[in-house]
């Protein structure tokens, strides 16, 4: 089963995707977590991806496409994954479509997590990662980002029929509850 989980800055797609996978038994791909190790290695990647980020801006699509279909390639997801911050723009979009129809495959599901914007900016203050752009003015930064260019893919997808709409609020077993009534 090949899932996108989706949704602004703060709404819960990490911590949704580690139950997806756990409950489907699938890996968890995401750009977050592979941009935060190389940053973290200081890799030239890492360097470059930390600069664009710092400013609140989206790792350019060709950068992040080159990423996930060298990760996807892996024998690892062969029977799925859990995509988690990827898709971010329609071209991006477009691409995951190109790879995966080359491998006789596609995306399942694509479950959209919809937050306030004040619970949003709460959240992101509150989970203490320490990022460099975790300040209300870059959060809100980042929230325009999302609307302008990711919120696009959402359209994207729901001409495939594929979109599944969650409310984001709630304890996390809530939730997660209402996203695997929305995949069965």
């Amino acid at each position: 089963m090949n899932i996108i989980l989706f949704g602004p800055p703060g709404a819960g797609k990490g911590t949704q995707a580690e139950k997806l996978v756990s409950h489907f038994n699938i890996p968890h791909l995401s750009t977050g977590n592979i941009f935060r190790a190389n940053i973290k290695k200081q890799t030239p990647l890492g360097k470059k991806v930390k600069a664009i980020l710092d400013d609140g801006n989206l790792v350019p699509d060709e950068t992040v496409v080159a990423i996930v279909a060298d990760e996807l390639q892996k024998d690892e997801y062969i029977n799925g994954v859990v995509l988690d911050g990827f898709p971010r723009t329609v071209a991006q979009a477009k691409a995951l479509d190109h790879f995966f129809s080359g491998n006789g495959s596609g995306i399942d599901a694509f479950v959209t997590l919809s937050v306030p914007e004040e619970e949003l900016i709460s959240r992101i203050l509150s989970r203490g990662q320490g990022r460099s752009d975790d300040t209300p003015e870059k959060i809100k930064t980042r929230l325009k980002v999302y609307r302008n260019e990711t919120e696009p893919v959402l359209n994207h997808y729901k001409k495939q029929g594929l979109v599944k709409e969650i409310d984001g609020v709630g304890s996390i077993g809530e939730i997660f509850d209402r996203i695997l009534d929305a995949l069965n």
